[in-house]
């Protein structure tokens, strides 16, 4: 199965089969920071599943725990407790599973896109799009002509050569749109991506995603603190204090 090609060694673990139809199943997630009585607990026992094709907005004030949470779901944060299940694959329980290819899974299976759009300045939009795909060992080629794809049909085939610093706040969040999608991925993680954005814009880039979640069957999870931009969302998380403490 293809998950047991994320591990240094497959020998020592196996995987569950792919029986449920979650692209993303967190169990009793739980982070803390620090020992004893400077310990910090971001997240508290956090469970939900996310279907492939939905689209889920996490909502909450700053400081709750919406970043902590995306950020463990995402592979980045390591969780303290619980357990997290990507596309059938479980790659947390109580800590990262020993053997994991984290780089790797990240890289095939999740998207990011951050409220800062971070693409390398000295990269057009095209390249910019194309080294996630040579990372994962597409020919030129191939890159080029996906991620030629992909840009075109986020309004930005006029502008394939342009450099970041000469594209609208609206425009290179789209190219990083392109580079999140670029690899096809499972799961989608969205931090603020409209933060930098006014209103028109950000409602553009939320249009979007919830496009993108339909045609290409990927479960997208947004943290945002603005519930003007989750209207036509399939479900809303509420975080406040490092619980979820709503889900409709």
């Amino acid at each position: 199965m293809e998950p047991a090609g994320f591990l240094a060694n497959t020998k020592k673990l196996s995987f569950p089969e792919r029986v449920h139809m979650h692209a993303v199943e967190v169990e009793n997630l739980t982070k803390i920071y620090g020992k004893g009585e400077t310990a910090v607990t971001a997240i508290a026992d956090a469970s939900f599943q996310v279907r492939p094709g939905e689209l889920v907005a996490i909502l909450g004030p700053s400081g709750s725990g919406k970043t902590t949470l995306l950020t463990s779901i995402g592979l980045i944060n390591e969780p303290t407790h619980g357990k997290v299940v990507i596309d059938g694959a479980m790659v947390a329980d109580e800590g990262w599973l020993p053997g994991l290819d984290l780089k790797r899974l990240r890289r095939e299976k999740l998207g990011f896109i951050f409220q800062a759009h971070n693409l390398i300045p000295f990269l057009t939009a095209l390249e910019n799009v194309m080294i996630a795909l040579e990372i994962n060992h597409l020919s030129k080629n191939e890159a080029k002509s996906r991620a030629t794809e992909l840009l075109t049909s986020l309004n930005l085939g006029h502008r394939l050569e342009s450099y970041p610093m000469s594209l609208s706040g609206g425009e290179a969040q789209r190219v990083a749109i392109a580079r999140a999608l670029a690899n096809k991925p499972k799961v989608i993680l969205a931090d603020e991506p409209t933060a930098a954005l006014d209103t028109e814009n950000g409602k553009n880039v939320m249009d979007l995603l919830k496009k993108l979640a339909v045609e290409n069957h990927s479960a997208i999870l947004v943290v945002t603190h603005d519930q003007r931009m989750v209207e036509g969302f399939d479900r809303i998380f509420h975080v406040d204090d490092g619980r979820i403490t709503g889900m409709n």
